[in-house]
């Protein structure tokens, strides 16, 4: 059976045989030379055109170097001479999948076979494309043919999906883990409100998504996403450019290749370009050619890991004129790089090399490896191939490890090994997750001017996805922002809330665009822009920035207070005053004046107004248990104790003077027995109120929360209000008839007619008590307490001005009237 392979096969940039190939496929030129067909004659193979990438060529000459170093192990694949065969595919995705084709199906323009046309001169697998987009196109080819695909430069998140791309593995961490590195990095920073713009590409589309994706996770807000490619109209990258000049946000996350990004800054740089602060995905924020715009000073991003491959620069420069000539695509690279022609028909406008030309003076992407980031992907990835076939051929035995390079090895089988590779070169791991990408290390990287004014590129930090939540992170070096400002630059949409106020979303706008209101009384917020306001407990008030909690003023009437000192004072003197003038009258206990007004009752009424006056001052100080049962019980029984007296006198006066009318016995029934016996009664009574309130329900101290709302007033509840308004109400009922016996008697004829004092000093008394009802109950808080001690002293007060002071006044300063023929004159 005869197989014809229809198509002119590519030819290889650079190829060696060996027992094993390995394919290799780099974006060595930067695009593809187009030819319109006529459909008339067989198609020219297509051919790359352009500058040559001299980053993607060291990348392909470091792969050459890393097979050519395990061909000169005695540990790995001993015996075994490793081939290979690179491509150039001018970043083109149509090469890519030619290419991919030609690895699986071979090269050879015709196949003899017995059977079905079969692979001849297979690759075992292939490291490759430098970017996303042809990566995804050559996995989707060569996956079902278990031919592995080992990319250096490939980061699309969505090459992680095993079902799609079975076979494919990666060397460099995969975008997801990149879009979590730079949502983090934002976050710590405290931007809030970013641009983003990315890559039209796969690359771009799916890592600014999952960039995206990460960002809302951490509550940041994208003012625009703008996406572009190299090739697209001028006019469309000066709308990107102008949508970057007229934005509010200070940060920029740029998720774009090289290339796309080359372009942008190309276009920002025709006019004043506006102070961003860049943030760099790895693509380029670690390409040096780059660090030309100068605008860009103080960019922040991830890169790949630094490393050392100890001989790969002077592999790279060791190259003779013989080994240029002989290859195309290095003699192209050397006629660009030194301006001149190796070939004998030169271009009339360069000069013919002279052999003087050297690679050590040359400045280039290409003899500057050091630092090195993604050509030690290449390098690990050839590595892990190698390691895979080891696995699969080679064999250790106690002696020594020994290989069959006469195996038929299939692609399944170093597909198979590769999942389980597992191993160290130069100090850098190398592993496979089931998703086929390695752990993720990203170095931090920051655009510093140097004193010279060039831009370098200075490590920061780095982000190592394999450490605990929340600790990936860690920056151990001073960063420059941009305009070479030492502060972090500020990019939120709105100021952050300060404690004591709560967010308010705008209308219309993201989470990130919000106004800040003060929370509302009673309430508080203790950290930086919370969504709400919480209000303290019942015993606790905001202060005066509502951003804490502390306890409430508790509010009494205090022996501290002006007020209550002036209260105390007047219930002092009113005792005094009560005291003193029971010494008069007892010191003149023989004078008619005293005699004649009842003495005993007189005695028991000083004394109960003294302990009047004195129970006032048990509603100054802080309610306790006791002071409320006292205080309320006290007043209760004092009071009747005195009004009982005074009840007493008024019916002693009306009796003495029905006594005068001929035949009246009546005082014979309300002698000085009757008198004590009387008040005694009629205290009794209020004893006994104030004993089944105390019993059932007695008055207890609270906390009164309800008043005002920033204050707690300690007061003494009622327990029993209806034992409250019994003691008041048996005190009016009382004053009420002594009141009405009182006024019978004013005119009784004698010069000295108690009644008419009695009358008025009731008359004070009832007049207090009822205007104290309505200022009790409006008056708050410890007001309530003063208008109770002063309807106390002002109706004590009234008794004993209206009562004693007419007699102490005849006693000392009219002592002539003090005789029985005054009292007795009717007139």
């Amino acid at each position: 059976m005869r197989c014809t392979l229809k198509s002119t096969p590519r030819l290889p940039a650079f190829s060696m045989d060996g027992d094993f190939i390995i394919g290799g496929i780099f974006s060595i030129h930067y695009k593809l030379h187009t030819v319109i067909y006529n459909y008339t004659t067989k198609p020219e193979p297509s051919r790359c055109t352009g500058s040559i990438d001299a980053r993607d060529l060291r990348f392909a000459r470091a792969m050459i170097f890393a097979i050519e170093e395990i061909n000169n192990s005695t540990k790995l694949l001993p015996g075994i001479q490793l081939g290979y065969q690179i491509y150039d595919s001018c970043a083109s995705v149509p090469v890519s999948v030619h290419v991919a084709f030609q690895l699986s199906n071979g090269q050879d323009p015709v196949f003899y076979k017995d059977s079905n046309c079969s692979q001849s001169g297979v690759v075992l697998a292939v490291v490759g494309e430098s970017g996303s987009t042809p990566s995804i196109s050559m996995s989707r080819i060569i996956g079902p043919f278990n031919i592995s695909l080992v990319s250096h430069f490939a980061t699309c998140a969505c090459l992680s999906d095993k079902q799609q791309f079975p076979s494919f593995f990666r060397t460099i961490p995969s975008d997801q883990f990149q879009a979590d590195a730079l949502a983090k990095m934002v976050k710590h920073f405290g931007w809030t409100w970013i641009g983003a713009v990315h890559s039209d590409s796969d690359y771009g589309n799916n890592g600014m998504s999952s960039f995206l994706d990460a960002a809302q996770r951490e509550g940041i807000c994208v003012e625009y996403s703008e996406a572009f490619y190299r090739t697209d109209p001028v006019s469309k990258i000066q709308r990107v450019a102008d949508v970057i000049r007229r934005s509010t946000a200070m940060v920029v996350v740029a998720f774009l290749s090289n290339g796309e990004m080359k372009v942008l800054l190309e276009e920002l740089a025709r006019e004043s370009p506006p102070p961003r602060q860049w943030i760099g995905s790895e693509s380029w924020v670690t390409d040096p050619n780059l660090m030309s715009f100068t605008f860009c000073a103080g960019a922040i991003g991830v890169g790949i890991q630094q490393s050392v491959i100890p001989g790969l620069r002077d592999f790279l420069l060791d190259l003779s004129p013989s080994e240029v000539a002989a290859s195309s695509l290095l003699t192209e690279f050397w006629e660009d790089a030194f301006n001149c022609s190796l070939r004998k028909n030169a271009d009339s406008a360069k000069r013919v090399c002279d052999g003087t030309e050297d690679l050590k003076m040359l400045k280039s992407p290409y003899t500057e490896p050091s630092p090195l980031r993604v050509t030690n992907m290449v390098y690990k990835a050839v590595y892990a191939i190698a390691h895979a076939i080891h696995n699969a051929v080679c064999q250790k035995t106690n002696f020594s490890t020994q290989c069959d390079e006469y195996i038929r090895l299939a692609p399944k089988q170093v597909f198979t090994e590769l999942k389980k590779v597992n191993f160290s070169r130069n100090g850098y791991p190398v592993s496979f997750d089931a998703n086929g990408d390695p752990v993720a290390f990203y170095e931090l990287v920051n655009w510093q001017k140097s004193e010279s004014g060039v831009i370098e590129l200075v490590t920061v930090g780095y982000y190592d996805a394999s450490l605990p939540k929340g600790k990936e992170f860690h920056i151990n070096r001073n960063i420059t922002w941009v305009e070479g400002s030492t502060q972090v630059p500020v990019s939120v949409c709105s100021e952050s809330c300060p404690p004591g106020t709560r967010k308010v979303l705008q209308k219309g706008k993201p989470i990130c665009c919000f106004n800040c209101i003060f929370c509302p009384e009673g309430e508080i917020s203790n950290t930086t822009d919370s969504p709400d306001c919480f209000p303290c407990s019942r015993e606790l008030w905001p202060n005066a920035k509502r951003d804490a909690c502390f306890p409430k003023l508790v509010e009494f009437l205090s022996f501290d207070e002006v007020l209550a000192i002036i209260l105390a004072t007047f219930s002092v003197i009113g005792a005094c005053l009560a005291i003193i003038t029971a010494v008069i009258f007892f010191h003149h206990r023989t004078t008619p004046i005293v005699r004649a007004n009842n003495s005993e009752l007189s005695f028991l009424l000083l004394f109960s107004l003294t302990l009047c006056f004195l129970c006032s001052l048990t509603f100054i100080g802080a309610p306790s248990e006791w002071s409320c049962m006292l205080r309320h019980t006290a007043f209760g029984i004092t009071f009747v104790l005195c009004i009982s007296c005074v009840l007493g006198k008024t019916i002693v006066v009306l009796m003495a003077f029905k006594a005068t009318l001929p035949g009246s016995n009546v005082m014979k029934w309300f002698g000085p027995s009757q008198q004590r016996m009387t008040v005694m009664f009629f205290t009794f009574i209020q004893v006994l109120i104030c004993t089944v309130w105390l019993v059932l329900s007695p008055p207890f101290p609270v906390k009164n929360l309800t008043t005002y709302k920033e204050r707690i007033i300690l007061e003494c509840a009622l327990g029993s209000a209806v034992g409250f308004w019994a003691v008041l109400g048996y005190i009016g009922l009382l004053a009420g008839f002594c009141f009405v016996l009182a006024v019978l008697a004013r005119k009784l004829p004698d010069n000295f007619n108690e009644a008419k004092l009695i009358t008025f000093s009731m008359l004070i008394f009832c007049a207090v008590w009822i205007t104290f009802i309505p200022a009790y109950v409006s008056s708050p808080g410890k007001f309530t307490v003063a208008v109770e001690i002063f309807a106390i002293l002002a109706s004590s007060f009234g008794l004993i001005l209206c009562i004693f002071a007419p007699k102490c006044f005849i006693i000392i300063f009219q002592p002539e009237k003090n005789s029985k023929k005054y009292l007795m004159n009717k007139n």
